[in-house]
């Protein structure tokens, strides 16, 4: 632990302390205990308090199963306490540093604040760095019609109300303030985005392998799962007083089941981000697409081989053979065109731009085309529908391929959090390569362009190749790589036989 330090927030007084060169506060409460009466309702701003606040500890997670991502050994759960977020800063002082706000994936369903390092990227930008925890799961995205609704989206609108009203005295800028997220994060910025509570607050948006698929935000879907978890947790009926009673560790184990179910059948899980009418009017797209979010500044971007996550984790069984990659991509594609053909016609498109450039087996295929579906197309999307109305929207591709678990991954979902943040380290860990020359590079490229976008709404640095706004003439993307580069429309042919899809 550093160098201490004590400043006064508009609720009280708290104790942080100095390391590397940043000043660091983590744990700090930005809701009121989300429990008893509090439970399964919108969260509400953190009452002041007196004495001094201890904030050199990362506060609880929110109530959760354990994954492939979860720290060793996994951090204490806590229902009561785990609404709190962490500030990273160069100073606090009255510089007034443009603010990153961080919303961690996940799947809405895992994940914490605390296990992103912004020290890195607050010292290399020169900015303020905010990670948050979230309500999960059936926590903060159970659907009840004309009654619960996004939660976990309202839980994120209350820390960015923090950030409005203490960011200045930690050195930040509350009137220049960026949102950014990865996966559910990324779903989670497309959103907010466009909900009516939100407005006002961030100038901002970055959305890492995560946008507001269309094929999303259903009620009907949400209304289902409510149904679901209610049934599954012994209650009769949608009975919300009834769910406030029950103890945390058991509707944890019960989500859990549930998502491993869904997960072997391929259903939706039974909660997310859904119309309401209220917090959320309509689907993010049709929203962005109305221009309500014009004034908002973009970038988006996927990583190139996001599927082969999910493949390195749990290896298929057996050798996929061109049934199974007929059938495999049909059921994914058939809620949007049912017809055989349309999904054979995907497949031969991904077989012909790849033949003599990228692997074309079967599993591969699915690869690509999984990425695509779930990530990147419905990233572009975004990227069209703000680019009608806001000239600063930019995309990306992450293209650098991991070597770990035997190259398995090749550019996996996930990866580019690390160079995001600056933190590959002197060893490999999980997913991510060891720092080296070239891993460096790129991780400073990244950071430079986050934060340059963070200042100005532009991701332009000296470092690399001037990175044009994204239009549908050009489709202008810059590739992160082992080479960074600007190209216009990558993977076209892929691109285009989406169009009509979805």
């Amino acid at each position: 632990m550093g160098k201490e330090i004590i400043i006064e927030t508009e609720q009280g007084k708290i104790k942080g302390y100095e390391a590397q060169g940043i000043k660091k506060f983590k744990g700090i409460p930005y809701a009121e205990p989300s429990i008893g009466d509090l439970r399964f309702k919108p969260s509400i701003p953190k009452e002041p308090w007196s004495g001094l606040m201890d904030c050199t500890q990362f506060g609880p997670v929110v109530p959760q199963r354990e994954s492939f991502f979860t720290p060793q050994p996994p951090p204490l759960q806590d229902e009561e306490k785990c609404l709190t977020l962490n500030v990273w800063t160069p100073g606090v002082d009255d510089a007034k540093r443009p603010v990153l706000f961080w919303i961690h994936g996940g799947g809405f369903s895992f994940g914490t604040g605390s296990t992103t390092n912004g020290t890195y990227l607050a010292k290399l930008g020169d900015v303020v760095v905010v990670s948050i925890n979230y309500r999960l799961g059936i926590f903060g995205y159970i659907f009840v019609e004309d009654e619960i609704a996004n939660l976990g989206q309202l839980d994120q609108i209350t820390a960015l109300q923090w950030v409005r009203d203490n960011i200045i005295h930690f050195g930040g800028d509350p009137n220049n303030v960026t949102i950014f997220g990865e996966s559910a994060g990324g779903v989670a910025v497309s959103s907010l985005m466009v909900m009516p509570p939100a407005k006002g607050l961030f100038n901002r948006v970055i959305s890492q392998s995560g946008a507001a698929h269309p094929g999303g935000f259903h009620p009907k879907v949400g209304m289902r799962g409510c149904e679901r978890i209610m049934a599954a947790l012994g209650i009769k009926g949608i009975d919300i007083e009834v769910l406030r009673k029950v103890p945390a560790q058991k509707i944890v184990d019960v989500q859990t089941k549930m998502e491993l179910e869904a997960r072997a059948t391929g259903r939706n899980f039974p909660y997310g981000v859904y119309v309401d009418g209220k917090t959320l009017l309509k689907h993010p797209l049709e929203a962005i697409r109305d221009g309500f979010a014009s004034d908002l500044e973009l970038i988006v971007g996927t990583n190139q081989d996001e599927a082969k996550l999910y493949t390195a984790l749990t290896p298929p069984k057996k050798i996929l053979d061109e049934e199974g990659l007929f059938k495999r991509t049909h059921n994914m594609i058939r809620f949007f065109s049912p017809e055989e053909a349309v999904a054979q016609k995907v497949i031969d498109t991904y077989k012909t731009a790849r033949e003599g450039v990228l692997p074309t087996e079967p599993q591969e295929i699915l690869d690509a085309i999984t990425t695509d579906f779930r990530f990147r197309v419905s990233g572009i999307r975004l990227a069209e529908a703000q680019s009608k109305h806001q000239p600063n929207v930019f995309s990306y591709l992450f293209s650098y391929k991991s070597p770990e678990m035997g190259g398995r991954l090749g550019a996996c979902h996930g990866l580019e959090i690390a160079f995001v943040f600056g933190t590959i380290g002197d060893r490999a860990r999980g997913i991510v390569p060891k720092r080296n020359n070239e891993t460096d590079m790129l991780s400073k490229k990244m950071m430079h362009a986050w934060s340059s976008f963070a200042q100005n709404g532009k991701p332009n640095h000296d470092s690399f190749p001037k990175w044009n706004s994204y239009d549908l003439k050009s489709r202008s993307t810059m590739i992160f790589g082992t080479e960074v580069k600007l190209v216009d429309d990558p993977f076209k042919m892929e691109r285009m036989v989406w169009e009509g899809i979805f």
